[in-house]
């Protein structure tokens, strides 16, 4: 339970007493709400608080959940998060998704006006429209990958030096990408190889270990992103992750541009299959 600690130590350091009704206090010395605070706020005892903190507790109840959710302000992901962390999948392994169907692939190769790609659970870009290679080219071509593995967005965002030059947002895209990590890490605790991505992140990136240190957790459904193609310029993008029901393990990121006069000006030469570098590739650059 020691996630569950984790989460709890940093919302709690969140909630500014004022707000929760308390005054600070000249010699209050820690960020937030102590943890006799939380415990009488949430009508639980000081000690099966500190257990909670310590992981030395047994799962405790939706009650419970409810009351610290509701004393921590946390909002819909944040309690979904914290539901997983204290009732973690009873499975001892994760799950192996049966493989790319044909059925998919063939979808994104015909989404020829957007770029489209699709990811698993570990930022891996399994597979890419002629479109959304030729957007995602810098992450395709990144170094931060074994030979014969999949390129992935985490380790191009936090461990090539270069992303930080195509996302002009990489800041924002930084912390929203360790959060969206944080979360599936709650939702697979038994993921070795996940496990293994997020310890590789914290050794090789100071900026991962800040991110992640926060605690933050959430969940972007669409949004905008700004990048500096090395070949189209400075390009505004509106994303839209889709999930595939039957599919859990994959999802659709989606592409389009923003109402940009620049972006809108490249966009008929980014969807030319006759002039797109990426044409008819896999994201490793092998002809299918």
């Amino acid at each position: 339970m020691e996630d569950l600690g984790d989460f709890l130590r940093s919302r709690r350091a969140r909630v500014a007493p004022k707000s929760a009704g308390l005054t600070s206090g000249a010699r209050r010395r820690v960020p937030g709400l102590r943890r006799e605070e939380v415990a009488q706020l949430a009508g639980i005892s000081v000690e099966y608080y500190q257990r909670l903190e310590q992981g030395r507790s047994g799962a405790p109840s939706p009650e419970v959940l409810d009351a610290l959710a509701r004393v921590l302000r946390l909002d819909a992901v944040e309690r979904a998060h914290l539901l997983s962390l204290a009732h973690p999948p009873r499975r001892t392994e994760r799950a192996a998704p049966a493989g790319l169907r044909p059925e998919l692939r063939r979808m994104i190769d015909h989404m020829g006006e957007v770029g489209a790609a699709v990811l698993n659970d570990h930022f891996d870009i399994v597979a890419a429209n002629a479109l959304g290679a030729v957007l995602f080219a810098p992450v395709l071509a990144s170094p931060c990958a074994a030979p014969g593995t999949p390129p992935n967005l985490a380790r191009h965002i936090f461990l090539d030096p270069r992303a930080a030059d195509f996302y002009l947002d990489w800041d924002e895209v930084a912390s929203v990408t360790a959060a969206q990590l944080r979360l599936v890490r709650g939702l697979l605790p038994q993921d070795a190889e996940l496990a293994g991505l997020i310890a590789e992140l914290d050794a090789g990136s100071p900026s991962f270990r800040a991110n992640w240190a926060t605690g933050d957790v959430e969940l972007r459904a669409a949004g905008t992103k700004v990048v500096r193609h090395p070949e189209h310029g400075v390009l505004h993008l509106h994303y839209e992750n889709l999930d595939l029901p039957g599919d859990p393990h994959h999802r659709v990121v989606v592409l389009s541009p923003e109402p940009d006069p620049a972006t809108v000006a490249a966009w008929p030469r980014l969807t030319r299959a006759d002039g797109s570098p990426a044409s008819g590739r896999t994201p490793a650059g092998r002809r299918r």
